[in-house]
């Protein structure tokens, strides 16, 4: 069913700055108050903007969650269960179709998504208690598929590795999906998952230019150090799949065949992909974005991403949001179809084992380190 809550119009604009996706603070569709910029207060690229303006911080606050798993029944999901360790992302994707999700925090999905950030430090003892009732099904449970759970925070809070280190512990099966080369962390435990055929990474690859990568994504990692993340994976012997995604018209579009291509020679065993969505408070980030970085392309971008969503700028059907629809969906499937058999790859994940599941290593007086060693 399509969405039909009014999106506010954006009035709080501001230019782009290295370092951060957006620095507008779009109002969020709970908004009570409506701001508006007057002429005077309306930002202008000054000297100090273009390079010597203070970086914009990121804020951690600590949050203790109530639960950790997400149940999911959605269709074109291939999981039923979802941990995100944090709420917001400083990657600050400027398609993040997971930004609309700070409104429920009273926060903007703008800046605030990607500089507001929430750590769930209660992460593991909270999965180490639902993983133990006796309700809990095993099934592979997927982490970050919101907000990516190696987000640069991820160093210092470590609560993505305390996850892990549970789901080692009760030989329970996962998949990881990011775009940072900081998973490569782990790999002592993702390797030994991976022997047991208890785990899969997904790394999302949308661009190999550089230039783009930083315009889109400007505090994920570059695309040359993603294929590196790919390979290292591969060489341990943990099953690794690249995400070519979102896939934007006209912008990183052309590059379909050759991400593939890299994925392929970097070790990847599938490809997967979606085109861009843009929910609620998305859709003027985005075209704000267009306008600042590709603003002779920006209607034609449009006008296509409506091509693949029947004429509208989003369609939130299960069965059209991920892959869009019409003879230009036909088209980018049937490139991705063929570019992945060209060079020998699946499209579906592998089958986890959740046989090995062992219950009885959740006991709560223990660490969750301890069923490493």
């Amino acid at each position: 069913m399509e969405e039909t809550l009014p999106v506010p119009d954006q009035r709080v604009s501001q230019p782009p700055r290295k370092g951060r996706g957006t620095m507008t603070q779009v109002l969020h569709r709970f908004e009570r108050t409506e701001r508006e910029a007057l002429a005077g207060d309306q930002a202008v690229r000054s000297d100090e903007d273009e390079g010597d303006a203070p970086a914009v911080p990121t804020t951690v606050t600590p949050e203790q969650a109530r639960s950790i798993l997400s149940r999911n029944d959605s269709p074109d999901i291939p999981f039923t269960s979802s941990i995100n360790p944090y709420r917001g992302c400083e990657h600050g994707c400027i398609y993040c179709y997971a930004r609309p999700t700070h409104s429920y925090l009273n926060l903007s999905p703008g800046l605030d998504f990607e500089t507001q950030l929430m750590a769930k430090v209660n992460a593991a003892a909270l999965l180490r208690r639902e993983l133990s009732l006796a309700s809990h099904v095993p099934s592979p449970i997927n982490i970050g598929s919101a907000t990516d759970a190696y987000q640069p925070v991820e160093r210092e809070w470590r609560i993505t590795r305390s996850v892990l280190e549970v789901l080692h512990a009760c030989q329970h099966p996962y998949t990881i999906v990011t775009k940072s080369s900081l998973v490569e962390r782990d790999l002592d435990i993702l390797a030994m998952a991976g022997a047991r055929g208890q785990a899969y990474v997904m790394v999302s690859i949308t661009t190999l230019d550089g230039d783009l990568c930083r315009k889109l994504e400007p505090r994920a990692a570059s695309p040359q150090r993603r294929l590196q993340t790919v390979r290292r994976l591969a060489q341990a012997g943990v099953p690794v799949g690249v995400n070519v995604a979102p896939i934007i018209p006209f912008l990183n579009e052309p590059e379909i065949e050759q991400i593939i291509e890299a994925a392929a020679l970097a070790g990847a065993q599938a490809i997967h992909y979606t085109v861009v969505r843009l929910p609620w408070e998305v859709k003027p980030l985005f075209v704000e974005w267009l306008g600042h970085h590709v603003q002779d392309r920006a209607a034609r971008i449009m006008a296509r991403v409506r091509d693949l969503r029947g004429g509208k700028d989003y369609d939130a059907d299960f069965s059209l949001r991920m892959k869009g629809e019409g003879v230009w969906a036909q088209l980018i499937a049937q490139r991705v179809r063929k570019a992945a058999a060209r060079h020998g790859m699946g499209r579906l994940a592998p089958a986890l084992d959740a046989s090995r599941f062992d219950r009885s290593a959740l006991h709560l007086d223990d660490g969750p380190q301890m069923g490493l060693f």
